[in-house]
């Protein structure tokens, strides 16, 4: 657990977040700074209106008609410049709180980004790629909302209620004997409605999540959708989400917005008071005009922030919601740090040894069992067997993508959990069914994994993929620029720029998952021809399907229910007329 990780109980402690916010805050101190001098002196300027236009009142002379223009003329014109520069300060510092909070969620996203590269896989495996992104984007924004209104909202207030409670006392401490009834009441109403919305606003941000989740895997699955007729299913299951995210919605801002009317009724009951026992006051001699119209304006200036506060309560609540669901991303433990002394791996040879491994997803519920396995140096491996048989969870082990539970992977000689995962992983490649491409060109794709790659080097090895004549018929060649994902090409060219990637890295040891499933016959069997050279020497393991891609294998392993139930070359295993045999039989029957 790193320093800032914080139990399931921390998150609903509201000084805890605050204290986490103000770390990000701390990080732009001066701006900081001069957003505060310029909250003080702006609201100290307009706290001189009330006081100035209780001295203009004075002017007049009761009864008699009689004014005094020149006072009149004077404190008017004061006021009015005070006003302005107060209105001037407000826009700088307007300007300046919106930088501040840009700054704050550049810097969250940049820490919530870094911690993603820094995650185990298992949690992209339990956690939906739109909720990551509703908290990177979402979350982030209606948090720095926050910082660029509230915190300015709630440091002019906290000024001009203490500025405005001084003025009174000096003007007639009597009078201010009324708030000592009314505000405690709004305190404590809004308290008591604070600890009832806040479990809403929690529940508002987790429906959100789960509906950007949704829209992800609905928007990325359309092809599968349309090609299977369940978009009436889909928007069935989009209602109910949506339902879902808009109750909460309604439920959060509904008993949100009761806190407004309510402490406004509470205030507006201190200024009916204020009016019977200040004239009482003016009556007997102990208040002028001027002083009372004064503390009338001051009165407003003290409740008119607490008002405030109240109206924006849901929207500090919101921000507190989202600041949990970042927060609580950032804590995630990283993937495990190497062990102690952890060397890094050099000189690959390819020797790989599993040797009794168990490995579980789920407590109880294994996947591989008493799993052994002895490949040579430059060996051919392929593993087959049934959907769920463990084949790709071999492969998640072997790169420690997961750890077992049980039992130990050597590469020569080496246990791979007293090696660095970085130099471990650098000594495979891979090529993925589920293939991956990022915006940028046909170039910068296929040399993703090698640093420096000259435009030769990325040309043979397209050329190796039998994929350059391809790349040669698009518009600009290899500096034409794919979309994200490469969803312009289709996925039997996609897969074949990745195995260009991986022809391009010179590693001992390579890994291909299913690498030419979405390639046509001809082509796979062009592809197996340039696969051959590249496996040359190299320690292999190929995951497939297609039988008929692996019966030149040094060694098939057949997989089931997590155990290795046959083992031997491609003509041995049908001789046995076992496991192996029936797939295959399946297959080209």
């Amino acid at each position: 657990m790193n320093n800032n990780q914080k139990s399931p109980e921390g998150y609903t402690n509201r000084l805890y977040l605050v204290k986490r916010i103000w770390k990000y805050l701390y990080q732009h101190k001066w701006l900081l700074l001069c957003a505060f001098l310029l909250t003080l002196g702006s609201n100290l300027l307009v706290l001189v209106g009330p006081t100035l236009s209780g001295l203009a009142i004075d002017a007049i002379e009761p009864g008699k008609g009689a004014v005094i223009f020149e006072k009149v003329f004077f404190y008017s014109g004061l006021m009015i410049l005070f006003y302005a520069v107060s209105s001037s300060l407000s826009y700088i510092l307007s300007v300046m709180m919106i930088r501040l909070s840009q700054q704050v969620s550049y810097n969250m996203r940049q820490d919530i980004t870094e911690k993603l590269m820094e995650l185990p896989i298992s949690y992209f495996d339990r956690t939906q790629t739109g909720d990551i992104i509703s908290r990177i984007s979402y979350d982030v924004d209606t948090l720095n909302a926050s910082l660029s209104t509230d915190l300015l909202q709630i440091s002019t207030s906290f000024i001009t209620v203490i500025g405005s409670f001084v003025m009174m006392l000096l003007i007639s401490p009597p009078l201010v004997i009324i708030f000592l009834f009314t505000i405690p009441a709004s305190i404590l109403f809004t308290r008591y409605r604070t600890r009832v919305t806040r479990p809403m606003f929690k529940r508002r941000s987790a429906k959100l999540g789960e509906l950007n989740g949704f829209v992800e895997e609905v928007v990325s699955g359309q092809k599968t959708i349309k090609a299977y007729h369940q978009e009436q299913t889909m928007l069935e299951r989009f209602d109910q989400k949506n339902n879902d995210a808009v109750e909460a919605y309604y439920q959060a801002d509904y008993y949100g917005s009761m806190n407004g009317p309510f402490v406004n009724f509470i205030n507006n009951i201190s200024l009916s008071l204020i009016s019977v026992f200040g004239t009482l006051l003016f009556l007997f001699g102990h208040i002028s005009l001027g002083n009372l119209s004064s503390f009338v304006l001051y009165s407003r200036k003290f409740s008119g922030p607490i008002n405030e506060m109240a109206n924006i309560i849901s929207e500090l609540q919101s921000a507190m919601a989202a600041a949990e669901r970042i927060f609580r991303l950032l804590d995630e433990a990283p993937e495990p740090e190497d062990a102690p002394g952890a060397q890094e791996l050099s000189n690959v040879q390819g020797h790989v040894s599993v040797q009794h491994l168990n490995f579980s997803y789920t407590p109880g519920v294994p996947i591989i069992q008493n799993f052994n396995l002895e490949v040579a140096p430059g060996s051919l491996i392929a593993i087959v067997g049934p959907t769920g048989a463990g084949k790709t969870t071999l492969i998640n082990l072997l790169m420690r993508f997961y750890d077992p539970q049980a039992g130990r992977i050597l590469v020569d000689g080496h246990d791979i959990s007293q090696i660095t995962r970085k130099s471990l992983r650098a000594a495979y490649t891979m090529v993925l069914q589920d293939t991956w491409l990022f915006s940028g060109t046909v170039f910068q794709n296929i040399a993703y994994g090698k640093k420096n790659a000259t435009m030769e080097e990325v040309v043979a090895a397209a050329k190796a993929a039998k994929i350059h004549s391809y790349i040669m018929q698009l518009p600009q060649g290899y500096n034409t620029v794919l979309t994200e994902d490469g969803v312009n090409i289709s996925k039997g060219q996609k897969q074949m720029l990745t195995i260009a990637r991986a022809m391009l890295i010179n590693s001992k040891m390579l890994i291909l998952d299913e690498a030419t499933s979405n390639v046509d016959t001809q082509t796979e069997q062009q592809i197996q021809q340039a696969m051959q050279s590249l496996m040359k020497g190299k320690t292999c393991f190929v995951i497939a399907h297609r039988l008929s891609t692996i019966q030149n294998a040094d060694q098939i392993l057949v997989v089931n229910k997590g155990s290795v139930v046959e083992q031997g070359t491609h003509s041995q295993l049908l001789a046995k007329q076992g496991f192996y045999a029936q797939l295959y039989n399946s297959q080209f029957q």
